[in-house]
């Protein structure tokens, strides 16, 4: 099963909808930027899946300060047409702490979505702020990982907040039992990425918003050896097209247990999905 474990889904222009100026800057560098307004139905993406071999997708909600980009229920949209192909990463509002709790448990047990994707840039408060706690003491009770960012921001935005160190490494030092997915790698900070996701049992990175072709030398390394299992295959898709990537993959020389988790064993078991547990 090949699992993508991130994208988000262009729902073009709609009342209430926030826009995402940062975003646009990075798909115009991507050279996909007339992709963020085009919509796509569920079945158009399945369809997009099919070709590119892809089983399984991830869709992220977003809310940024002052409102939706994309709700919880926008993703439901995606995950109740197609159960077996979409799985939802839930998005809440960071400024409100007790509402942002409800907002978790209502998508995880009501919409049966998979994880929380919080992202610090956007909040621009680093991931190990007070009001980041209530959340994931809330991901551990319900059994669903916490998802975010690492790395230098593609956005103008400040890029302190996207260190694996001190911040992934205090979380995961405060509360061994949540499971961290670090996105984006980590670059340039990918050595500090590797070694908190080797310290830590709960900690994974995902390589969304890469080119098989770009990533570290020292990620590929880690993936084929002593971090095996630990890394996940994603796209950030439609920055990324699915088949674009996996082209790519045979580049990496994998081994054929290493290319098994990095595809989607890792993310079947971290996420839970098709029966693992």
């Amino acid at each position: 099963m090949i699992i993508d474990v991130w994208a988000q889904p262009s729902l073009g222009e709609r009342p209430g909808r926030l826009p995402m100026p940062e975003i646009r800057r990075l798909f115009e560098k991507s050279g996909s930027a007339d992709l963020i307004d085009t919509p796509v139905t569920p079945g158009e993406l399945v369809a997009l899946m099919d070709v590119a071999r892809i089983d399984m997708l991830l869709l992220s909600a977003w809310h940024r300060p002052g409102g939706w980009v994309i709700s919880n229920d926008d993703i439901a949209t995606f995950t109740a047409a197609y159960p077996d192909r979409f799985a939802g990463l839930a998005a809440v509002n960071l400024a409100h702490p007790v509402a942002a709790v409800a907002e978790l448990r209502r998508a995880v047990e009501e919409l049966g979505f998979v994880g929380l994707r919080m992202v610090p840039w956007l909040w621009e408060l680093p991931p190990d702020h007070r009001l980041y706690y209530p959340l994931y003491t809330t991901c551990v009770e319900l059994g669903v990982p916490f998802c975010t960012q690492v790395g230098h921001t593609g956005p103008l935005k400040p890029s302190e907040t996207g260190r694996p160190v001190p911040y992934l490494d205090r979380i995961a030092l405060d509360l061994p039992e949540l499971v961290i997915v670090g996105g984006h790698i980590g670059y340039p900070w990918t050595d500090e990425m590797i070694g908190v996701a080797w310290k830590h049992d709960n900690v994974y990175i995902d390589t969304s918003a890469y080119l098989p072709r770009y990533y570290p030398p020292q990620l590929v390394h880690f993936m084929n050896t002593y971090g095996r299992g630990k890394v996940m295959f994603g796209t950030n898709w439609p920055q990324l097209s699915h088949d674009r990537a996996l082209a790519q993959v045979d580049e990496l020389d994998l081994t054929a247990e290493a290319r098994a988790d990095f595809l989607g064993d890792a993310a079947q078991r971290v996420f839970r999905l098709g029966g693992e547990g």
